[in-house]
């Protein structure tokens, strides 16, 4: 299968080369690495370049935008900057960041997931975090989510959900559409990638009520944006995020936000939520 990866970087002089130089020794070799330097001012073009001389499936992709960080439409924006000049020969798209170590198989094991079923859409890896001298699972999301660090796409799922939706929650909402086309989730466990800055270390003030915006945009509704919010300031273990997020989810209601999906998928997406709330219960 034909791999094609996208990594948006902003500022990544202190890690990019740790990626690409991860990616050039795997296994099964990508077809093609765009990189989408977004509005960078310190050396990760350069370093990206110095890859570029040996290998010549790697690319550089320049992007101007704000060097503000919020999550979601920022990254996306970037990728679609170096998606949009490449061609359309692929068979698994990957969006990775540009901040990790992947173990030499990572791109074998991926291909393997989706030749092994051809109902499998979204599959990945897991994040993991260095603490206390050891690597250890990155614990923000289930087990059965792959992280929006290391997402990789069959095409056909790619197109059919639409693409990637420049907006806080874009990593979520991706999988929901895919199972509401009929698309499966893969993860293995036993992939683990080396997350070598910790998530949100960009985030800013401005961005604190993205994600409860986020749960309005999805049609989640104020109950389960409540279950939802709180299981992740848990895991954050920050209480803030709870009101934060209940804020952001009542600021986009006021403020009449669009939804980024319709209400159809909508109610697919508050009943499979339900669902697996449900499952988590009572297994």
């Amino acid at each position: 299968m034909r791999i094609y990866i996208i990594i948006p970087a902003h500022n990544e002089a202190q890690f990019i080369g740790q990626t690409l130089q991860s990616l050039i020794q795997q296994t099964k070799l990508p077809d093609k690495i765009m990189v989408a330097d977004d509005h960078s001012t310190d050396d990760t073009s350069k370093i990206v370049q110095s890859f570029m001389a040996g290998n010549p499936y790697i690319e550089l992709v320049r992007n101007i935008s704000e060097g503000t960080h919020l999550p979601g439409s920022k990254v996306i924006n970037a990728f679609y900057r170096a998606y949009d000049k490449i061609d359309e020969q692929y068979d698994i798209i990957c969006k990775f960041d540009a901040d990790l170590l992947f173990p030499s198989n990572y791109l074998e094991k991926m291909e393997s997931h989706f030749l092994s079923s051809d109902k499998t859409g979204i599959c990945g890896g897991f994040c993991s975090v260095y603490e206390k001298g050891n690597w250890i699972i990155e614990n923000l999301t289930g087990k059965d989510h792959v992280r929006g660090a290391l997402k990789a796409y069959r095409k056909e799922c790619f197109l059919e959900i639409g693409k990637l939706k420049p907006a806080m929650g874009w990593d979520t909402v991706d999988e929901l559409l895919a199972q509401y086309h009929g698309w499966q989730i893969k993860t293995d466990p036993g992939l683990l990638v080396k997350h070598l800055k910790p998530t949100g270390i960009n985030y800013n003030q401005s961005s604190k009520y993205k994600q409860g915006e986020a749960f309005y945009r999805l049609h989640y509704g104020f109950i389960l944006t409540g279950i939802a919010s709180a299981k992740l300031a848990y895991k954050k273990k920050e209480a803030a995020f709870l009101v934060n997020s209940l804020r952001g989810y009542y600021k986009a209601k006021n403020e009449k936000q669009p939804f980024l999906v319709s209400e159809e998928e909508g109610r697919f997406i508050r009943h499979l939520r339900w669902k697996n709330i449900r499952k988590k219960l009572f297994s």
